[in-house]
């Protein structure tokens, strides 16, 4: 009766800085895309 979402991040990955854009989407839902200011 529901979805379990697990993020998390892969080795060599670094941190997020300025400009990067982050995006993410679900099937059947509108993508998301974030800016890091």
């Amino acid at each position: 009766p529901g979805e379990l979402i697990f993020t998390g991040t892969p080795e060599g990955v670094g941190a997020v800085v300025k400009g990067d854009v982050i995006t993410g989407n679900v099937e059947g839902l509108t993508p998301i895309a974030v800016k890091i200011v």
